[in-house]
């Protein structure tokens, strides 16, 4: 399963400040097997990274990419069904979001190739996976969506891929972030201030 966890790596609460970083989970499916031949970041690193990360971190956080106009479609849609404000959400191309990239290890290139959900400090998902995970904090009858889960992880994958790689030639793309032509949506953001000032720093 695409799930990477954080454990007893990075201790941050939800709610409270970011201490103790002392490195990140491996990229690799086996990563237990890994855990003990991943190079560390010394104090001086993990230092630089708690000054510069912010105080809170926000639980269940999809990160996507802002341009797509698939994307697009998928957030404007979980929103309109997450009656209950469960998800908030961030464009990739903001600069709100590279502390959760650094958080988990990743960069922008990955997270343009698979979508993002960050469920909380010790648990993230990618692709497909992260998009069922979405769906189960939905409410009925849409988290049903969440049972695919049982689709093993190869053929889910391969399914996203396929739909990701074509996406701007099925579905187009933007110049700057399309959330910000949505802006009463803005409210489930946590990029929502940067969006709202503009800026090359929306998009690539």
């Amino acid at each position: 399963m695409l799930t990477r966890t954080l454990a007893g790596r990075v201790r941050p609460l939800l709610g409270s400040s970011l201490v103790g970083i002392r490195g990140y989970a491996p990229r690799a499916a086996a990563a237990a097997d890994l855990e003990e031949s991943q190079p560390r970041p010394g104090p001086s690193s993990a230092a630089a990274f708690a000054a510069t990360a912010p105080t809170v971190l926000q639980p269940r956080v999809l990160i996507y990419d802002g341009v797509c106009r698939l994307c697009h479609r998928g957030v404007k849609w979980v929103i309109k069904a997450d009656k209950h404000a469960k998800i908030r959400f961030c464009c990739l191309q903001s600069k709100a979001a590279e502390t959760y990239l650094r958080l988990v290890g990743m960069d922008r290139e990955d997270v343009l190739r698979r979508v993002l959900f960050i469920e909380g400090p010790e648990a993230y998902y990618e692709g497909f996976t992260a998009v069922l995970k979405v769906a189960s904090y939905l409410p009925l009858p849409y988290s049903t969506l969440s049972s695919l889960l049982i689709i093993p992880v190869p053929l889910r994958d391969a399914i996203y891929d396929y739909i990701a790689n074509n996406r701007y030639d099925w579905f187009g793309k933007d110049d700057e972030c399309l959330i910000t032509k949505d802006k009463e949506l803005l409210d489930r953001f946590i990029d929502r201030d940067e969006m709202l000032g503009g800026g090359p720093s929306n998009c690539f």
